[in-house]
């Protein structure tokens, strides 16, 4: 299965689906109610000590991993997770097809902090753990809350922590691939980290983008390619290299290239959702 969604269906979802969709957003809705105070209690114990939030963040990953988990709907199968090596820095970009992108990279379970829009980190008791894990946020199309988040990314990568981005900067909405924002790209070259691309096939099928309802049975796959040192690509300018890598992502999902792919989208920041 590829990228190439077919997009939500015009057609009512049967009455089956709709209820299976009430049931799953509703134990989201609960379960967070009652693992956000697990969250709060592991930060209370571990902030003073854990600088990265390394324990939070292991706890967060089993957390939204259990979404998934538990739907046999949805069975996610992970290959190259090894080439995440513990202990390592990266830029992790992966492409965007639907909000269950974000679970289904949760159960990568490696240290990382997310970029995401502001609004993600209003829900209540998700958004409140993204703070608690100093997420870093972004509010689309400021150009004061880019910079800070540039900035913000910075530090975190000089800390030791790596970076997830989305470079589409929002879900597809056919499951095709976007065009590719210069943020995580122009990250990777002033950290001078590797680049970690990662493949999400079948999620578009699942949970497409403008809807709510579940689809039915559909595979995810989750794909980590080899990481792109940092050598390979420090004297690219940012553009060549968001190019290089949308091409990569490209021919991994039998997409055809961008016609033009050094004019990438520089409005603002990957985000998530």
């Amino acid at each position: 299965m590829t990228a190439t969604g077919t997009g939500p269906s015009k057609a009512p979802a049967p009455l089956r689906l709709r209820i299976l969709s009430v049931v799953f957003w509703g134990f989201i809705a609960a379960s967070s109610a009652v693992l956000f105070p697990v969250a709060l209690l592991i930060w209370t114990m571990t902030v003073a000590f854990d600088r990265r939030l390394a324990v939070l963040h292991r706890f967060t990953c089993w957390w939204a991993g259990l979404y998934t988990r538990l739907n046999p709907a949805w069975p996610v199968r992970i290959e190259g997770r090894e080439r995440i090596r513990p202990g390592a820095t990266y830029m992790l970009v992966a492409n965007h097809q639907s909000f269950l992108d974000i679970l289904v990279l949760f159960r990568l379970a490696v240290h990382f902090k997310w970029v995401s829009k502001i609004e993600m980190f209003r829900i209540p008791a998700i958004g409140w753990n993204m703070t608690l894990n100093r997420y870093v946020r972004l509010k689309r199309g400021d150009k004061r809350s880019i910079a800070e988040m540039m900035a913000a990314c910075e530090a975190l990568l000089a800390a030791g922590s790596s970076i997830m981005m989305f470079p589409e900067g929002t879900r597809s909405a056919d499951g095709r691939l976007k065009a590719f924002k210069t943020g995580a790209f122009a990250l990777a070259l002033a950290a001078r980290v590797p680049i970690v691309p990662i493949i999400i096939e079948g999620t578009a099928d699942a949970l497409p983008k403008r809807g709510f309802v579940l689809q039915g049975h559909h595979p995810i796959r989750v794909r980590v390619l080899e990481p792109i040192p940092y050598e390979t690509f420090a004297s690219d300018g940012v553009d060549a290299l968001t190019a290089r890598v949308h091409a990569l992502f490209a021919r991994e999902l039998g997409e055809p290239e961008a016609a033009d792919p050094r004019s990438p989208r520089r409005d603002t920041l990957p985000a998530t959702a």
